[in-house]
C-alpha cells in the first residue's frame, strides 16, 4: 500500500468556470476567481481519493459588475450570509486509465445537495522547479433551482431569462503538498 499523498490545488494553474443560458439563445460565461481543493490519495493512485473544495462566493466573475453584484445579492449566492460554497467528495471511482467520475456533496448557501462531475485525468509531470503536479478537467451541470437559486424573468416570448441548468467546468492543476 502506498504512502498517503496530499495534493493541493495550484490555483495560478487552474480555473473554475460555468456556463448558462441567457435569453435561451446565448450562454453567459463566468469564474470564481478565489477557490481551493486538495485530493487525498494513495501515493499517485487517485481511485477512492478524498477530495474537498471551498470557493469563496463573491469571487464570482462575469465581466459584467451589475450581473457579478446580482449574483452576490440574496437572489443567489447572498454572499453577506454565505461566503463559501463547498464540495465534499464521497466517491473518486476510476472509470479507466483517463477517466474518474466523482461523486460528493455540493453545498450552496444553506443547501446540500449530491452532485456527479466528469473527471478526465491529464497525468502527472515535474516541473522545471521540483514541484510534482497533477492534472485533471471537469464537467458536470447542475439544476440552479436545487440549491434554491430560483430568480427569474419571464420573457414576453415564452421561455425565461436565465435557464436552470448551469454547466460547470474546471481546469485544475495539484501540487504535492505538506503531509
Amino acid at each position: 500500500m502506498a504512502n498517503t499523498t496530499k495534493w493541493v490545488l495550484d490555483p495560478t494553474h487552474s480555473e473554475l468556470l460555468f456556463k448558462v443560458k441567457h435569453l435561451m439563445i446565448t450562454n453567459v460565461k463566468g469564474e470564481f476567481r478565489n477557490f481551493e481543493g486538495t485530493i487525498v490519495a494513495q501515493g499517485d493512485d487517485f481511485s477512492s481519493a478524498k477530495v474537498t473544495a471551498n470557493v469563496a462566493a463573491n469571487s464570482v466573475f462575469t465581466n459584467n459588475e451589475d450581473r457579478d453584484n446580482h449574483l452576490k445579492s440574496e437572489d443567489f449566492f447572498n454572499v453577506e450570509q454565505f461566503e463559501n460554497l463547498t464540495f465534499e467528495g464521497t466517491k473518486f471511482e476510476k472509470v479507466d486509465s483517463e477517466n474518474y467520475r466523482l461523486t460528493g456533496n455540493l453545498t450552496i448557501i444553506d443547501v446540500t445537495k449530491e452532485i456527479t462531475l466528469e473527471v478526465a485525468f491529464g497525468g502527472i509531470a515535474v516541473d522545471p522547479w521540483g514541484n510534482k503536479k497533477a492534472g485533471f478537467s471537469l464537467d458536470g451541470q447542475i439544476n440552479r433551482k436545487d440549491w434554491g437559486l430560483n430568480w427569474n424573468a419571464a420573457l414576453e416570448t415564452g421561455g425565461v431569462l436565465v435557464s436552470d441548468t448551469v454547466k460547470i467546468s474546471a481546469e485544475l492543476q495539484f501540487v504535492v503538498g505538506a503531509e
